[in-house]
């Protein structure tokens, strides 16, 4: 269905038009002596994310303890994040051992339609899950009222719903676009923000598009997270066990520093000028959203959880038997 709106694109852009059908994308630096640094530096966390989410995804699958709404949103986060990282990382990899630069015009906004789909749904499912928690530790009592399995299932499927139906509305605007002879991408991947100032077309509607939906996508889950982490606060003050409010702290903050790490890269890449700041800056930003932010999830979500552990630890001794 995607291929069949860019060829639809295409098509009603040919005429006496100069139609791109590759984009450079220049990565972060063009010394050949930088470029095994990076190979082996983002293969690392490549492969790290990828182990570490699917650890969890399987852990969570096998172990029916694990089998409510917390846990589901979290596989689902794990997926995300693994999807994410494999839409991005593995083509700038084959980039570096090939050094080929090019991306052709179909693949380029191919990627661009999943990268905002994984953006959107994590953003969605940070927002979810931060909920969850909030009922869990503050209304403890009536958490199985208010999030029953089939409820939870309804958030995901709609949050999964919502961040294709965005990641469409960006593609069929991105595709009515012209790159004129401009096929240069100061990128690692192909991202809405630069493909949009790479274009000669006037690009206007795409931007506010971009502003508003945008916006709405960060400012509900972030609010969501922002009250939820101020109720557990307050209700982790009132316990009397100075150890439980450590840990309950520890942990919320770890939580949080992700949240912020994640929001605040976004928001400074997305919302902010390019004039404001330098384009590595935005690459950088990019790279902490899309990779290392994906990476930290298994450790912050996972080895902070009692539970979490206990499930990775009788998964690796089920393959360890059977061996």
């Amino acid at each position: 269905l995607l291929c069949s709106f860019l060829q639809i694109g295409r098509n009603m852009h040919q005429g006496n038009q100069t139609i791109v059908a590759e984009f450079i994308l220049l990565g972060f630096f063009n010394q050949d002596e930088h470029q095994n640094l990076l190979f082996v530096l983002f293969l690392g966390m490549y492969l790290v994310t990828v182990v570490g989410n699917g650890l969890i995804i399987l852990a969570i699958s096998f172990d029916t303890y694990l089998h409510n709404p917390m846990y589901f949103f979290l596989a689902n986060l794990s997926f995300a994040d693994i999807s994410s990282i494999s839409n991005s990382v593995p083509k700038m990899l084959v980039n570096i051992q090939t050094k080929s630069q090019s991306i052709s015009y179909e693949s380029c906004i191919t990627q661009m339609y999943f990268s905002i789909v994984f953006v959107v749904i994590d953003n969605l499912l940070l927002g979810i899950m931060a909920y969850d928690r909030f009922v869990a530790i503050c209304h403890p009592l009536n958490y199985t009222t208010f999030m029953r399995p089939r409820f939870g299932i309804l958030l995901t499927v709609i949050s999964w719903f919502l961040s294709n139906i965005i990641a469409l509305t960006h593609t069929l605007l991105l595709i009515q676009l012209l790159f004129c002879d401009h096929n240069t991408l100061p990128h690692f991947f192909c991202d809405l923000a630069p493909l949009l100032k790479l274009s000669c077309s006037d690009t206007m509607i795409n931007e506010l598009v971009l502003f508003i939906v945008g916006l709405s996508v960060i400012i509900f889950p972030f609010a969501l997270i922002f009250f939820s982490y101020v109720c557990i606060i307050r209700a982790v003050l009132r316990v009397s066990s100075t150890q439980g409010k450590w840990k309950a702290f520890s942990t919320c903050g770890s939580h949080l520093t992700v949240v912020l790490l994640f929001y605040g890269t976004i928001v400074g890449v997305y919302f902010f000028p390019s004039s404001t700041h330098p384009e590595d800056t935005d690459k950088i930003g990019a790279v902490l959203f899309t990779v290392v932010t994906p990476m930290m999830n298994p450790f912050i979500y996972s080895l902070r959880n009692k539970d979490m552990k206990v499930a990775l630890r009788k998964l690796i001794n089920r393959k360890i038997s059977s061996l």
